[in-house]
């Protein structure tokens, strides 16, 4: 497994990220995996040298960080995982059950250093950016957790590129510790993020881990085929009532479908391997539930594409508002 840095930061992680949103208890979504299923994941993804894990406060409600917690004491060393969680969304009803004041920052902190079983979170990652708080407030307070030994390095998730300039501005006028990461989503038929915001984080040294790389599966497979049982459950469209996908998208899947023909690949090897030619991209995160979805993301290491094969995928494409807005 490739190890590479975090953009300019001296922060090294697997090349393929582990995402963990797929695991919890199940109460709150039927297609969570829980400890015993969840094994094989963790096992494989070790196996083929996926050291880089990403979950949230969030993801099954604190679920997924304890069952990353139990993983990280049964099948390995904790200094061997390069462990990332996130903070924003609401875990509680008090004031420091959701967003980026300082009030929140310290209590989400302990409470998923306590739900991971560890002392310490390599990549701290703000979950969206908080409108309701002043960037300062939380820029001062993140800083004062990587003080206070409890975080390594810091990243963001998801906001549009001015948002993230300016928290970075403020953290440079203060002295106080920057970001390293952006979390954003990123895959053949959501290419919002080459507008503003990859020009960005390429000026700034931050690296990009892609969420959602292959569209929720949708590039995955061939337009139509019906999905996973987690596909299935949710709609397709956003919190807004905005599609998640647009008509023009079964172009660009049918030219997945045909290179990956071609090839003698899989359609995901061909989706992941046009995610990772990005320069900015540092490392895709894979929510995998099935042996085969982390085999065909290391496998996507070795594709390289023509430049023919990336117009005939990038030719249809069509712009859309982004979805987490």
């Amino acid at each position: 497994m490739q190890q590479v840095r975090l953009g300019s930061s001296g922060l090294k992680v697997s090349r393929i990220a582990l995402g963990c949103m797929s695991f919890g208890d199940g109460t709150r979504a039927r297609w969570a995996l829980d400890d015993e299923r969840a094994e094989p994941i963790f096992r494989q993804a070790l196996e083929l040298g996926i050291t880089f894990w990403d979950t949230a406060n969030i993801y099954g409600h604190g679920t997924s960080e304890e069952i990353v917690g139990r993983a990280l004491q049964r099948y390995t060393r904790r200094d061997d995982i390069v462990l990332a969680t996130k903070l924003y969304q609401p875990m509680g009803d008090g004031p420091g059950g959701a967003g980026l004041s300082r009030r929140a920052v310290l209590e989400q902190i302990d409470a998923s250093l306590t739900r991971l079983g560890t002392d310490y979170i390599d990549l701290y990652q703000i979950h969206r950016f908080d409108r309701q708080t002043p960037i300062e407030e939380t820029m001062e307070a993140l800083h004062d957790v990587v003080k206070a030994g409890k975080v390594r390095y810091l990243g963001a998730s998801s906001m549009w590129a001015w948002q993230f300039a300016t928290m970075q501005h403020a953290a440079d006028l203060h002295g106080w510790t920057r970001f390293v990461s952006m979390q954003d989503q990123y895959s053949l038929i959501h290419r919002e993020e080459e507008r503003e915001m990859f020009g960005l984080l390429a000026h700034q040294g931050v690296g990009s881990i892609p969420w959602s790389p292959l569209a929720a599966g949708r590039v995955a497979r061939p337009w139509g085929e019906s999905g996973t049982e987690r596909s299935a459950a949710n709609p397709e469209v956003d919190m807004f009532g905005r599609p998640l996908f647009l008509p023009s998208d079964e172009a660009i899947v049918d030219a997945v479908q045909r290179i990956a023909a071609a090839r003698g690949v899989s359609m995901a090897q061909v989706a992941m391997a046009w995610v990772l030619k990005n320069p900015v991209v540092a490392a895709p995160i894979v929510g995998a539930t099935k042996p085969h979805h982390l085999a065909d993301a290391v496998a996507a290491l070795d594709l390289e594409l023509t430049e023919d094969e990336i117009t005939a995928l990038e030719q249809p494409y069509v712009p859309r508002q982004p979805t987490y807005f």
